[in-house]
């Protein structure tokens, strides 16, 4: 890829993993000019420009790859970030993609919401909102893109306990209605909650964090397209068959 674009890359965290061999150079675009600051080294030739995923400042037609890794779920108009990806990708060029998924940190969500609910008599939202992967392909097809490829992971990382888990997750909450606090009984009831419906025989509880991967390519008339309805000429019948049909047709 001659030219391409990590949106939302931090200190350049995908960066490490290119080479010269797969990108020529390497634009890097993030909203936090203080992680742009400081980037890592790499190999790759790269540049920085401090901009919104949703409004990215490149001319349409510009890059052969754009890529995002763990940072869409930050914005605010998911829709529009895609819309804006795909207008700066070349005819051909591909955006590949992975975001947090909507059953991220649900054991977390669950305890606080059933604590808060004993305690308080209501509920807030602690955990930032994530998109399901049923809206996913339609968000990428609505923006444009095709030869969609969205897939779907689940990493578990245990925790001593929710303080050391909230503590790790500390300025990780980006909705708008959130509480500015949590009451220390509220946080201890979820942290019994926790243990109870999700500890591990150990003592210790876990997080589970689900990712979304997604492939999806600009329309050109150079890509391989389906086959005309009706153009077939082989029965799904006969799929268990193929090895002989294959055979006689080499004869």
């Amino acid at each position: 890829f001659p030219l391409a674009l990590d949106v939302g890359s931090g200190r350049g965290y995908i960066a490490q993993h290119l080479t010269k061999e797969t990108v020529e150079k390497l634009i890097q675009v993030d909203i936090a000019e203080n992680a742009l600051k400081n980037t890592m080294e790499t190999e790759i030739p790269t540049a920085s420009v401090v901009a919104d995923e949703e409004f990215l400042p490149f001319k349409e037609d510009t890059f052969d790859l754009v890529v995002s890794s763990l940072s869409l779920h930050w914005v605010n108009d998911l829709p529009k970030a895609f819309r804006e990806i795909h207008q700066v990708l070349k005819p051909d060029g591909v955006f590949i993609g992975a975001m947090f998924g909507g059953d991220t940190l649900y054991e977390l969500r669950c305890s606080l919401q059933l604590a808060e609910l004993e305690r308080e008599g209501g509920f807030s939202p602690h955990v930032s909102p994530f998109t399901a992967v049923s809206d996913l392909g339609h968000l990428l097809s609505r923006a444009g893109f095709n030869t969609l490829t969205v897939d779907t992971d689940e990493i578990q990382v245990n925790y001593p306990g929710l303080f050391e888990l909230m503590e790790d997750l500390q300025g990780n909450n980006c909705s708008w209605n959130r509480k500015p606090l949590l009451h220390r009984e509220t946080i201890l009831a979820a942290a019994a909650i926790y243990q109870e419906m999700y500890g591990n025989s150990d003592g210790s509880i876990p997080a589970t964090f689900q990712i979304y991967y997604m492939i999806g390519w600009k329309f050109h008339e150079s890509q391989a397209k389906p086959a005309k309805r009706g153009s077939a000429t082989v029965s799904f019948g006969d799929l268990a068959k193929i090895n002989g049909l294959l055979s006689r047709r080499e004869k």
